[in-house]
């Protein structure tokens, strides 16, 4: 092999870095002194991840360096970054909110409980598992991306760690970035999203691709809407806005299926 054919192996080494680094931040460890831990840090690996996980992808098509190994890497880097790694974040976020808000259910049932975020990594890893041998997935999905969902959990540190609860919102946009935190840390509420999106991973509902073959309306009207309604989205809520967008990229697929 071609020292060029190595590069997106190289690329998907580092998504898989980032997997296991999500994993240790999220967990404190030994890396304290280096990230001054917080359980924010953790999605920013998970984030990084993503972009490496595009990148060799990318890389891979532009230099024809394609091969069996990579394929199979990519899907093990994969488990770990978006499967293992934001369970791990579910697990840690659920023992937090069960102990500031003391559900005392959850509370006394946490060793049994504690196995719901699990499902993350259980269901991502057959949803990699099915995408891997299915040839109907060339062109659109069938279930929600591991990646989208893992950007899901991630965002949900990261939005904790940016709201004061104590403090009164004012204006339309701080209300709804209030209602967006209060939602989702709830601990009921963390167990039940943790089964509904570890479903979608692997229920064969057609999700759009956002790989776009040609530029015209016709042919990508429900990307551009997706798209148009995400950055605005992004630009009004920030991080605020992931847990909505990925509900509405289901949302648009169900749409698109029935409708377009």
């Amino acid at each position: 092999m071609k020292i060029k054919d190595h590069i997106p192996n190289c690329i998907t080494l580092l998504n898989l870095l980032c997997g296991c680094l999500a994993i240790v931040t999220a967990f404190n460890g030994s890396m304290v002194y280096l990230f001054h831990y917080n359980l924010p840090i953790a999605p920013i690996f998970i984030f990084i991840g993503g972009f490496f996980d595009y990148l060799d992808g990318t890389l891979a098509h532009v230099l024809d360096a394609k091969s069996d190994l990579g394929e199979q890497l990519d899907s093990l880097a994969d488990i770990v970054t978006f499967g293992v790694a934001p369970a791990m974040i579910v697990y840690q976020l659920l023992h937090e909110q069960a102990l500031i808000a003391n559900y005392p259910f959850i509370v006394n049932n946490i060793t049994y409980l504690s196995c719901v975020p699990f499902l993350i990594a259980i269901f991502s890893a057959v949803r990699l598992a099915k995408f891997n041998i299915d040839e109907r997935q060339t062109i659109s999905f069938l279930g929600l991306p591991t990646p989208a969902n893992a950007f899901f959990w991630a965002s949900i540190p990261l939005i904790f760690s940016l709201i004061n609860p104590n403090t009164i919102p004012l204006g339309i946009v701080e209300n709804i970035k209030h209602l967006v935190y209060f939602s989702l840390r709830n601990p009921y509420e963390i167990l039940i999203l943790s089964v509904i999106m570890s479903l979608f991973l692997v229920v064969e509902i057609p999700l759009f691709s956002l790989k776009f073959k040609s530029l015209n309306w016709a042919d990508n009207k429900i990307r551009y809407l997706f798209l148009i309604t995400s950055v605005l989205l992004i630009l009004f809520f920030t991080i605020f806005a992931l847990p909505i967008i990925i509900f509405l990229y289901v949302i648009f697929s169900i749409v698109n299926n029935i409708f377009l």
